[in-house]
């Protein structure tokens, strides 16, 4: 899932003449981003890029594949991941199936255009073995994937009872992946939690449920950690806070001031703790697990840079305090042990307080952490709350997709409906390594829809998305980014929440109208020839 995100470059970065020297990002990678702002570095000119003139703006990228300086697999380091992902409740299906209760997005799916098709498709459910052999074509190390907390415990309580064949489901997949040579990398809970801790409880706006988290996060620990090497508490949290409990994109928040006047509670309650919980399963995992498991645990973000709309002064802060709001408000507790002084200055006691032992709970309790990167955008200063209508209310500023004098980010996609900014990822990166002290990172999510193509398995825009943030990420760790995996998102065409399946997100495309059959697309059969063979040859 994307949010609308980006941030700043620093006067280094000329005016890219061409879409080729855009993706061949190592040639420019100096000194793209300063740790703090020094105003007198920054000017607008260095923000644009010539607008593409042909009808294909993705043409020169396929023909830089062809290139010496395209980076193969081998260049990267050794055991490195090379993966693609998906998550339980966008591609399982079997809602009403082997003991599963019920989450909170069958509740808000209710709403949705493809309500009918919820339950039982992808059918990854009942198609798991067929589905990992198409996962071995393509020639992956890793697969990212989900567990379901209601699958295995459908009232999300151990007194509520543990679904063995739940259990029993998710056994087999990881075991099936193993066997064929595939390392599972696995998300505790990827948006979706049992529907009736959130009736009986309020779900995440109440802090009791970090004790039922621990103890559906000890159940997975126990039974698949001998197994598993790679957890992942939380996906996104900040994009559950701000659509669904601000923008109220869902219609489940019940915060009748943030709707009436943008002065908001809920989102930043809701965000508390899931980061307790998952300080909370991190913890027991570090002291009770990993010794014995050799395992790692982290949390994954959406992530992208901001960059100032104009060089006024106003609108390059605004680009950071967006990244303190939306970023920030995750790293910088996980890493320093509290939030950003600026989201401590504006939302003032809105914003909760972490006792002292959280905050040595949550200091160091990521041993990396996840990138989901699709685009970035321009950041605006904006005092009007009543104006600002996609990002967070209290970070007095608007993301915008060009900046003063019309100019966008990278280029614009034709059937993806997305501006591609690679550079964005590669910006975003070395941020995070200056910001907080360069951790351990895995590109979690990268990819793009065909949602507007004639023909979905025909989709080459993919292939020139994927090649060149392939490229941005083999850029970064040239440059010293600690980045060790990459998982292109989506396996397979997703639930893509409010967009339902219209999004056509998979490398295997999923024919609804012939039994569900899975089709690799172009781009499948590129990542294949990329992942077992130097295209060049």
């Amino acid at each position: 899932m994307e949010i609308l995100p980006s941030s700043k470059i620093s006067k280094n970065i000329l005016a890219i003449l061409s879409l080729v020297l855009l993706f061949n990002i190592p040639t420019q990678a100096q000194g793209y981003l300063l740790p703090k702002l020094k105003l007198a570095q920054y000017n607008i000119s260095t923000l644009q890029i010539e607008e593409a003139t042909t009808t294909k703006p993705y043409d020169s990228i396929l023909k830089f594949l062809n290139s010496s300086k395209f980076p193969n697999r081998e260049s990267f380091p050794r055991g490195f991941l090379f993966g693609t992902g998906s998550s339980a409740l966008q591609i399982e299906g079997g809602g009403h199936e082997g003991g599963r209760g019920l989450g909170i997005w069958d509740d808000i799916v209710q709403q949705n255009k493809d309500v009918e098709k919820f339950p039982s498709k992808i059918e990854h459910y009942k198609r798991y073995k067929e589905d990992v052999q198409h996962l071995k074509r393509l020639g992956i190390n890793s697969y990212r994937m989900s567990i379901s907390w209601s699958r295995v415990m459908p009232d999300g309580t151990l007194k509520g009872g543990i679904n063995q064949e739940g259990v029993n489901f998710y056994n087999n997949l990881i075991d099936e992946l193993l066997k064929n040579g595939i390392e599972p990398f696995v998300g505790i809970m990827h948006f979706d939690y049992p529907l009736a801790l959130k009736q009986k409880y309020g779900g995440f706006l109440n802090q009791s449920i970090v004790k039922y988290y621990k103890n559906y996060s000890e159940l997975l620990f126990k039974t698949y950690g001998d197994r598993v090497k790679h957890w992942i508490t939380i996906n996104e949290a900040e994009v559950t806070s701000i659509f669904q409990f601000m923008l109220n994109t869902d219609n489940i928040s019940t915060d009748e001031a943030c709707k009436n006047t943008k002065i908001c509670t809920q989102t930043y309650t809701l965000l508390h703790n899931f980061l307790l919980a998952h300080a909370t399963a991190s913890k027991l995992y570090k002291t009770k697990f990993q010794a014995q498991q050799g395992g790692e645990i982290g949390l994954a973000l959406s992530s992208g840079r901001y960059v100032p709309y104009s060089s006024k002064l106003e609108d390059v802060v605004a680009a950071q305090r967006l990244m303190d709001f939306y970023w920030g408000w995750i790293l910088d507790p996980i890493v320093y042990g509290d939030y950003p002084t600026i989201m401590k200055e504006i939302v003032g006691n809105r914003l909760p307080k972490f006792t002292k032992k959280e905050k040595h709970m949550l200091k160091g309790s990521t041993d990396f952490i996840g990138i989901n990167y699709y685009t970035s955008r321009f950041a605006r200063h904006e005092t009007n709350r009543t104006k600002i209508m996609y990002d967070n209310f209290d970070a007095l500023a608007v993301s915008e997709a060009s900046n003063v004098e019309g100019k966008i980010l990278g280029y614009k996609d034709e059937y993806g409906w997305n501006n591609v900014y690679p550079e964005g990822l590669y910006n975003f990166l070395v941020y995070i390594k200056k910001k907080y002290k360069n951790p351990k990172m895995y590109i979690t999510e990268n990819g793009i829809a065909s949602s507007k193509i004639p023909n979905p398995l025909k989709d080459e825009h993919r292939i020139a998305y994927v090649a060149a943030h392939l490229n941005a990420t083999k850029a970064a760790i040239d440059d010293g980014v600690n980045v060790q995996g990459y998982f292109l998102w989506a396996a397979f065409d997703t639930f893509e929440f409010q967009s339902g399946y219209s999004g056509n997100w998979g490398l295997y495309h999923i024919d609804f109208n012939n039994t569900l059959k899975r089709i690799p697309t172009d781009a499948a059969k590129w990542y294949k020839e990329y992942l077992t063979n130097d295209l060049r040859h």
